[in-house]
């Protein structure tokens, strides 16, 4: 369908959606400090350089051949082929659920600086948060996008606080020195290090399922990508050097959060804003995330590799309704796991995914050179080659980490039983649908 102009996402709407699918703030940073000390900062520089820098140039030029709703499942069917499609967006599909769900629950652990006793109701809020999301999302993407313009702003705003306070307190230039790094990290600490800076920048790919509902959609992603990243990357470097700088308790931090953080450089007050910021991020991260989410059961339903009801659009609003309300339903049936978990399982099947698109970008580079690249990245099949090796080096040493952690062997083997799952549903799919239909 053909989406009017006035139910398009502008260029400003759509980098605070991109803000909020990717990051939401520092939110979910604070056991980087536990796990990597000093090194905190190493790792927050290493991460960006080899995981997030290849996965941004390989969406940017992918989008920029088919800027079409489903993103990265569109591409990887070009590239791939239907069958490794349909694995791209069941094991994103399956990621995304586990994600969608924790967000309700940081809300709630948010709240309670102002109101102790709010876990006692954590479940009926949770569902509050998780169906009013579902709402917004049915009510179109432009909502979504003016949603996360506002909470975008509420998210960043006490953090620029927090740093200019900082700053102001500090001597002259000691803010911006950078820690001393420490030695002896064990491979589980590094793992679970690089987990949670992966995790916190996740998603770069999730913001373009929509691209069909964008403003010029090549221009809008090449903007909005660059200047999320951009606000992502500062926000979280100050910000994990002011806690670096304020001696705060990791253990206590890891507990609280950032708003103990808040607390130690301003008093109760700043220790509020933070609150405030991180209720707007989970707000913020779960419409935002739902929106990406729920356009590819769509995009899979019109190929027949999923019920063709969730193909059906909202008459009024042009929004995949059915699709929104399996996903709502599916979320607020899910068990919490432990953030540390969430890592895991997030990571392990959005790196899986991920892989398959950086293979279809190198695929489609040898199968379509001519195909028009609106943004190209500047390297041969061999650069390319060499780009990918990066996250996947990442990616390795993050999942031997975390093997070598006794604790962390239910998350993967969950991963891995949600890995295979999607060759058993295949299989599934290919006997309802007779091989003569070439599915």
């Amino acid at each position: 369908m053909k989406h009017s102009k006035s139910k398009m996402l502008r260029p400003a709407q759509l980098a605070a959606v991109i803000f909020l699918t990717v990051s939401g703030g520092p939110y979910g940073l604070e056991p980087l400090l536990l796990y990597g000390g000093n090194n905190a900062i190493l790792l927050l520089l290493v991460v960006p350089l080899l995981w997030d820098l290849p996965t941004i140039f390989t969406v940017m030029e992918l989008n920029s051949m088919m800027p079409l709703n489903g993103g990265y499942y569109q591409w990887v069917k070009q590239g791939l082929g239907l069958r490794w499609a349909f694995y791209e967006g069941w094991w994103t599909w399956l990621y995304t659920f586990v994600d969608l769900a924790i967000y309700p629950v940081l809300f709630v652990e948010y709240a309670s600086f102002f109101f102790p006793a709010i876990a006692a109701y954590k479940l009926p809020i949770c569902w509050a948060i998780i169906w009013g999301g579902a709402w917004l999302n049915i009510r179109g993407i432009v909502p979504v996008g003016k949603a996360a313009v506002v909470l975008g702003v509420v998210v960043v705003l006490p953090f620029a606080i927090l740093a200019g306070m900082a700053l102001w307190h500090s001597p002259v230039g000691h803010l911006w020195q950078l820690p001393r790094p420490a030695g002896g990290m064990s491979l589980s600490a590094i793992g679970m290090g690089l987990y949670t800076v992966m995790w916190n920048f996740l998603g770069w790919d999730n913001a373009t399922t929509y691209a069909e509902e964008v403003d010029h959609p090549v221009r809008s992603y090449l903007w909005s990508l660059g200047a999320a990243f951009l606000l992502i990357f500062v926000l979280y470097f100050v910000t994990v050097l002011v806690a670096l700088h304020a001696g705060v308790d990791v253990v206590t931090l890891q507990e609280v959060g950032f708003p103990v953080l808040g607390t130690v450089i301003g008093g109760w007050w700043l220790g509020a804003l933070l609150s405030l910021g991180g209720m707007a991020s989970a707000l913020g991260l779960f419409s935002a995330v739902m929106l990406s989410v729920s356009r590819m059961p769509k995009a899979m339903a019109d190929d027949r590799l999923l019920p063709p009801v969730l193909s059906r659009e909202h008459r009024r609003y042009e929004t995949p309704w059915i699709s929104i309300l399996c996903c709502a339903v599916v979320v607020s049936l899910l068990v919490i796991w432990t953030f540390e978990d969430l890592l895991i399982i997030d990571i392990t099947l959005y790196g899986t995914a991920l892989f398959l698109e950086f293979i279809a970008l190198i695929i489609l580079r040898i199968k379509a050179p001519q195909w028009e690249r609106p943004f190209r990245i500047p390297l041969g099949i061999p650069g390319l080659c060499i780009m990918t090796l990066l996250p996947l080096i990442v990616f390795g040493v993050a999942f031997s980490g975390a093997l070598m952690a006794g604790q962390n062997n239910q998350p993967l083997l969950f991963s891995v039983i949600a890995l295979i799952s999607g060759e058993v549903v295949w299989q599934g799919i290919r006997r309802i649908h007779h091989p003569a239909n070439k599915i």
